[in-house]
């Protein structure tokens, strides 16, 4: 007969809490690459020269920076940072 017992303890307000750390921490990424997105819209609209290769360019490099600060444990200090740098830069070239 199979056994259908639990193969793991039932844990409850830790299982909430990582659910609920890991929804916080999708959420602020997710807004993140949000902001470099409209930051690539600028570009691609206003720019003079240079606009779809900075575009893209700022695109690939803010979601692969999201991406570290997500693993690193959510400081956000390097998309955030870029993200402002990517902005200015745009704001600059308009």
């Amino acid at each position: 007969m199979a056994n259908h017992a639990p193969s793991h303890e039932p844990r409850g307000f830790e299982d909430h809490k990582e659910t609920y750390e890991g929804f916080l921490t999708g959420s602020i990424a997710l807004g993140i690459i949000c902001g470099y997105v409209l930051v690539a819209l600028v570009a691609f609209a206003f720019m003079d020269y240079l606009n779809v290769l900075t575009g893209f360019a700022g695109l690939i490099v803010g979601v692969i920076a999201t991406l570290i600060d997500v693993r690193a444990g959510g400081r956000w200090y390097l998309s955030g940072g870029l993200l402002v740098l990517f902005g200015l830069f745009v704001a600059i070239n308009l």
